[in-house]
């Protein structure tokens, strides 16, 4: 069997002008990065009016060691529709190398359902990441170099709050002191990195809707206080400009395609365990602007990725999904239900009625909560039966939801067409999304925190830590009691704790802190133990990945 990656070496593309014309994209907008890959210019999206095609969002069950597939449900959903008629298109997000060269691996997809170069979009691809960290990077030296040549906004060094940050994980840049060494060498201070992934430029980068917007945004981060108390922005130390030049290349989407041809548009990267987990807001525009349909998805399991998508991005940016997709396996669904790893593939029907409860509680959420049509995709595995996939069908049949199953990775669209089939027909049967948020934008933090934990995470209330309260007291006293709220909480389950699997109830949710990500125009609750900067595992996948001499890579997945 052909691993992923060799599968997509033996893909030929065809050339990115032909994928561009397919998409409705005139040449003129079109900047080539070679013949496989190229930048659309954002400003096609006023250039050139056009009526907005539908949105699909695909997000999924809690992640789990077994595998759930939802970008590769995404590739071939979109490929399904193309193989049915429909002028499809995908907006999906920039994979980060913590993960490619850590535990969870690449995010092109996989099998015959992946998006391609392979290896380019997971390593450096057209540059964003790096383009991202710069500008982040550059802030920081700014607020340090305004702190050496005078200080005139009076900023305390000791609350500098805005960090540095790395695209790989490496959990020694954690916590860090800089500037020993003598006055020559700054100002000692405390200092830590996140990845950049979990950044608020990238989030800020994310959610801005063109570069006069992006400006803007950046020039709101709060980096430090004064020693009066006073926030200080990235604004007011003269770095937005600079940042946003860094960064106007990369604010085009990057068109690429499927092996099956169908044109992609990835952009933009932000974790959605730490940040809000979805693609550019520009790459979604522009994909509804070019097709009848557009699939995009969320990261993680639906009680992160897509209430953030649902609370944050469409809150922000008059976007609401005609239809939304969630993936499952049968497999994750034996973990859900207390199946012990390594005996996934063993038929065990107990575990995988047992685990149900959790597949049932995003159906819950998605069909009560935010009130959106949902069809179930159960991406199918070699080993699944079929008494285990008929037992999934039939209970969700007996809650009136549409399912089927999900052969992408081995057929590509040509697996997907009944899945396409559904999916269309949900979507077309709400053509006009009336947004149901989780809360409302007028309730204090705290309250919109206690709505996302009980009715989206099903805790029985909400505890929160001294430093929590200071926190959240200080960010609506600072005037930013009206913004959404991002909660970062582990992904595998949906408590605050990774071990509760299947559907918890009950529980208490503890936050910690908050932290305030004034560009992007939330606020972040941090629930349990999440961090900002990931390390690597034992094992970490860079050991298996390397280059022949002929420049062949291989190991990536």
């Amino acid at each position: 069997m052909l691993s992923d990656i060799e599968i997509a070496q033996a893909t030929k593309p065809r050339h990115i002008s032909e994928i561009a014309e397919k998409a409705g994209v005139p040449q003129e907008y079109l900047e080539m990065y070679g013949t496989n890959k190229a930048k659309v210019d954002y400003n096609l999206l006023k250039d050139q009016e056009h009526t907005p095609g539908k949105l699909v969002l695909v997000t999924a069950i809690n992640p789990t060691p077994a595998g759930e597939g939802k970008t590769t449900v995404s590739v071939a959903l979109a490929d399904g529709m193309r193989c049915i008629g429909k002028n499809a298109m995908l907006a999906l997000r920039e994979p980060s190398l913590g993960p490619v060269f850590g535990m969870k691996g690449g995010a092109t997809g996989g099998g015959y359902a992946q998006v391609v170069p392979m290896e380019s979009i997971n390593l450096h691809f057209t540059g964003d990441l790096h383009a991202i960290t710069a500008a982040n990077n550059l802030l920081c030296a700014m607020v340090d170099n305004h702190i050496q040549q005078g200080n005139a906004l009076g900023i305390d060094p000791r609350r500098v709050c805005f960090r540095h940050c790395l695209d790989v994980n490496d959990r020694q840049l954690r916590h860090i002191v800089q500037g020993l060494g003598g006055t020559q060498n700054g100002t000692p201070r405390e200092d830590g990195f996140d990845i950049t992934a979990a950044s608020e430029v990238m989030a800020t980068f994310c959610l801005a809707s063109d570069l006069k917007d992006l400006k803007a945004r950046l020039g709101r981060i709060v980096v430090a206080r004064t020693y009066q108390g006073a926030p200080v922005t990235a604004g007011e130390v003269g770095a937005a400009g600079a940042m946003t030049a860094l960064l106007r290349d990369a604010f085009s989407p990057n068109l690429i395609q499927t092996i099956g041809h169908t044109p992609c548009l990835m952009h933009g990267g932000p974790f959605a365990n730490i940040a809000h987990g979805c693609n550019s807001v520009a790459a979604t525009r522009l994909a509804l602007r070019m097709s009848d349909y557009t699939v995009t998805e969320a990261g993680f399991g639906a009680d992160l990725g897509a209430e953030k998508f649902l609370d944050i991005k469409c809150r922000m940016n008059g976007l609401w999904p005609n239809a939304i997709v969630l993936v499952a396996t049968v497999r994750a669904l034996k973990h859900h239900g207390g199946a012990a790893k390594g005996t996934y593939a063993q038929p065990n029907p107990e575990a995988l009625k047992a685990g149900m409860a959790n597949l049932l509680s995003h159906v819950k959420n998605i069909r009560q909560v935010w009130q959106t049509p949902v069809v179930v995709a159960l991406n199918r595995f070699a080993t699944d039966t079929a008494e285990e996939l008929d037992l999934v069908a039939a209970q969700l049949a007996e809650q009136g939801v549409a399912c089927a199953p999900c052969n992408g990775w081995a057929e590509g669209g040509k697996g997907t067409t009944e899945l396409a089939k559904l999916v269309c027909e949900a979507a077309d049967a709400n053509p006009a999304p009336v947004p149901s948020y989780t809360y409302p934008d007028e309730v204090p933090l705290k309250d919109k925190i206690r709505a996302v934990a009980t009715r989206i995470y099903h805790a029985a209330e909400v505890s929160f830590a001294p430093q929590a309260l200071k926190d959240l007291a200080q960010l609506e006293a600072d005037g930013y009691a009206s913004c959404p709220v991002c909660i970062a909480k582990t992904q595998y389950s949906m408590s605050d704790d990774a071990s509760r699997l299947g559907a918890p109830e009950g529980y208490t949710l503890t936050i910690r802190s908050a932290r305030l990500s004034a560009g992007a125009g939330f606020v972040v609750a941090f629930a349990g133990s999440i961090i900002a900067m990931p390390g690597l595992p034992k094992v970490p996948a860079a050991l298996g990945i390397d280059v022949d001499e002929q420049g062949e890579i291989t190991g990536l997945f």
